[in-house]
């Protein structure tokens, strides 16, 4: 099984990157993997949403349902796609009004060992560099 553990601190608040990561219909503007997004269910309590991976040649898609305590996380459990198990969870832990540590951790197993030779090198990549994409895109919606 794979994992991935990010922490970063920015200067935004806890709720603007709870609100930047909930807003799931915007991801394809800024990620530049994400070939789409099917937001199937969205309340104050949870985000349903199938994200379409389109890169390099490689097109796959996965829906996660993400129960959410705003504005301090959200939980990421699979619903369906390409794995045998994914789970995960974003932390928005608020230093004061303009700032927060963000913590976010995958883990992650393909559902075969063919899945996992032709998908695990790009989804390893977007994994990766999935919080470095919010904190880029953060850093240019709210700019001072």
């Amino acid at each position: 099984m794979a994992h991935v553990k990010k922490t970063v601190l920015v200067n935004h608040s806890a709720s603007c990157m709870f609100l930047l990561v909930d807003d799931v219909e915007q991801y394809p503007k800024f990620l530049p993997w994400c070939g789409g997004v099917d937001l199937i269910l969205q309340d104050d309590v949870s985000t349903t949403a199938t994200l379409h991976i389109d890169y390099h040649g490689l097109r796959q898609n996965f829906t996660t349902e993400n129960k959410k305590t705003f504005p301090e996380s959200m939980e990421i459990k699979l619903k369906n796609g390409p794995f045998k198990h994914l789970n995960g969870a974003w932390q928005f832990l608020a230093l004061s009004e303009d700032a927060c540590k963000i913590e976010f951790s995958l883990n992650y197993e393909f559902e075969n060992h063919f899945l996992e030779k032709i998908i695990a090198p790009v989804f390893n990549h977007i994994a990766n560099t999935f919080v470095d994409g919010f904190v880029k895109r953060a850093n240019t919606i709210y700019a001072k």
